[in-house]
């Protein structure tokens, strides 16, 4: 897992060039959630990977970091992959030394900086049904 110091730094540096071109780029995704405490509205890039109807993200920084407490305790969130809007719901840690649920070519990148943990969260198909709905499309 990378130091907290590191993830501090990237925070308010690296965070703001990656993220314009998350959501949009093989591998980067940028999740959308909402503080539990401000209510504010964060976009935090990550390396996200479907699996089938989930979608996995590995915890570079730890299952502990605000963001995935946000979003675990909101039951979801919302991920920009490729260009789409994705509701997940659904939330769950995974502990995962094998790697198994990441391309094969990512594992040893996540293995040398000690990341064994993930998100995994279902798209909610019916929410997007719904939303698209309420849009009028």
């Amino acid at each position: 897992m990378v130091s907290k110091r590191v993830a501090r730094f990237n925070r308010a540096a690296t965070n703001r060039v990656v993220r314009p071109i998350a959501g949009r780029t093989p591998g980067l995704a940028l999740v959308r959630h909402r503080g539990r405490r401000s209510g504010r509205t964060y976009r935090t890039p990550v390396n996200a990977y479907a699996r089938g109807d989930d979608y996995v993200i590995a915890l570079v920084y730890g299952a502990d970091s605000d963001w995935v407490r946000n979003v675990t305790a909101a039951g979801g969130c919302e991920l920009q992959v490729r260009g789409r809007q994705l509701r997940l719901t659904d939330p769950r840690i995974v502990h995962d030394r094998t790697r198994k649920d990441v391309p094969p070519m990512v594992r040893p990148a996540l293995r040398l900086v000690g990341v064994d943990d993930f998100l995994h969260l279902t798209v909610d198909y019916a929410g997007r049904a719904a939303d698209n709905e309420r849009q009028g499309g």
